[in-house]
């Protein structure tokens, strides 16, 4: 065993591998230092600030030789925030990282053969010229609101595992429109002295500002989180804010979303449209699709404050095709959509299969899937509200529905267990698995490939640049 080394110390060290958190790795004398923000092939200097008996966390002092692949970050917070955690690697090489990541998930996880994951896994899937298009790519941010030492109101991130927010409207992932919907919301509750929410003692008003925009339609949405409600209506002088928003080039719809829980998450139950529409709507064209090659038009999604949508749309063009293609559906499927949401796949699978059905647990989801479907007149796909474990052994026991494709896009927790057994016994010929954790993927996979599946293909979609988070699709099917 090498040297043992205690908080404080500074050591130099160069940087040989990452972490899944996008931490920096070395070791001097035999001993592993874990250091974030920095790059393979950086050599460091490091001060530990939590030390074991066989590695240590270290923070980034100085760079004594930059890596090949180090780049200059656009974003001045980088370091603080914890929303970017590789933006100083150069884009190239957080395409390598990705890869790397899920086939070490797939490995080590899920108990595969290298030689067989290297046989069945496709390149990951970059977004076009890495360099610009891989900032301002998101459709959808979410900022906490608090107040800096001068009791001025703040908006912008958390600092890295805590809830420290950093004062920043310029988010360099977001849409330019942003800063000037927080900085007018700023401006108008320091005019009107409207308190900003505070964890520690459950006072204040502002909880959080969610923007969502329509990239194709240019509509945009801003719902702001309010713990609870004031005497006439919800905010003091809420025409004054609605009116200045409502200028904003594109505004479409603006709500309130009451929050009173003292909890982490971040919306409430009930949301209320203060101004304009309930919904925004915006369109995904799956180039691969018999329907867009006869008529050239995507499909259109009516989206509403609480609904989940992917937040990366030219990215998700390409991950909803590649679904399409490994689903490889010929017309005489029926396909089972489970975690549907707003059926945002339902509806891509609904175009060349026979029958689609979406099964998902949040009612006002449903909503919209029924809603997005008749509005692009889709009749061939039928949703339903409830848990996948139970809606589908009642329809293959009393309707005789089978699963001939299951399609499965779970949230980061992976697929229940009920749910993995539930798709076993409905044996469908093939499973389509898309994943926005590849660890639990990884664990998923296994149940699957032990109850009589083997996996076919696998290739990561990058959703997301500049952080340690890859979408991940598989297939699978049925060993007869």
């Amino acid at each position: 065993m090498g040297m043992e080394y205690g908080k404080n110390d500074i050591l130099t060290v160069t940087i040989e591998d990452i972490g899944n958190g996008g931490e920096g790795i070395g070791k001097v004398n035999g001993y592993t230092l874990f250091v974030k923000d920095a790059v393979i092939g950086d050599t460091v200097k490091c001060k530990i600030t939590k030390a074991k008996k066989n590695y240590a966390y270290a923070r980034l002092e100085k760079i004594v030789k930059p890596s090949e692949i180090r780049v200059e970050p656009i974003c001045k917070y980088h370091r603080q925030c914890g929303g970017c955690q590789i933006q100083a690697m150069e884009y190239g090489a957080q395409l390598v990282f990705k890869q790397n990541k899920i086939r070490n998930h797939l490995i080590r996880l899920g108990g595969f053969d290298g030689a067989f994951v290297d046989r069945i896994m496709e390149p990951v899937v970059g977004m076009e010229d890495g360099s610009h298009s891989c900032f301002h790519y998101r459709n959808k941010a979410q900022f906490p609101v608090g107040t800096d030492k001068q009791g001025n109101p703040v908006t912008g991130f958390y600092a890295g595992r805590t809830h420290d927010i950093i004062a920043n409207t310029d988010c360099a992932l977001g849409t330019p429109e942003n800063r000037e919907i927080l900085e007018c919301i700023l401006g108008y509750m320091r005019e009107y002295h409207i308190p900003a929410y505070e964890e520690k003692t459950g006072q204040g008003l502002v909880r959080h500002i969610l923007i969502r925009k329509g990239f194709t339609s240019g509509e945009i949405m801003v719902c702001l989180v309010l713990n609870g409600t004031g005497k006439k209506g919800f905010l003091p002088e809420q025409e004054i804010l609605v009116e200045r928003l409502s200028k904003i080039a594109g505004m479409t719809s603006v709500s309130v979303n009451v929050n009173t829980a003292r909890t982490n998450v971040i919306m409430g139950r009930e949301t209320h449209t203060v101004w304009g529409k309930d919904t925004i709507s915006d369109t995904i064209h799956v180039v691969d699709t018999e329907d867009f090659k006869r008529t050239g038009r995507g499909i259109t999604f009516y989206i509403s404050p609480a609904s989940f949508y992917q937040v990366n749309p030219v990215q998700t063009e390409k991950l909803y095709s590649l679904a399409l293609e490994y689903a490889g559906l010929s017309g005489k499927e029926n396909v089972w959509d489970i975690y549907c949401g707003i059926g945002t796949i339902s509806l891509f699978m609904a175009g060349a299969a026979k029958h689609v059905y979406g099964v998902e647990e949040v009612p006002q989801a449903v909503a919209d899937a029924k809603r997005n479907a008749r509005n692009n007149g889709i009749e061939n796909a039928e949703f339903f509200v409830g848990k996948a474990e139970e809606v589908l052994p009642e329809k293959y026991a009393k309707e005789g529905i089978r699963a001939d494709v299951i399609v499965v896009d779970p949230p980061r927790k992976g697929c229940e267990r009920a749910v993995l057994d539930t798709m076993l016994k409905m044996q469908p010929d093939k499973i389509v698995y898309v994943s926005c954790d590849s660890a639990t993927l990884a664990r998923d996979l296994r149940v699957l490939c032990d109850g009589g599946y083997a996996v076919e293909r696998i290739r990561g979609v990058d959703q997301f640049g500049h952080t340690v988070h890859v979408e991940t699709i598989c297939c699978l099917s049925r060993i007869k």
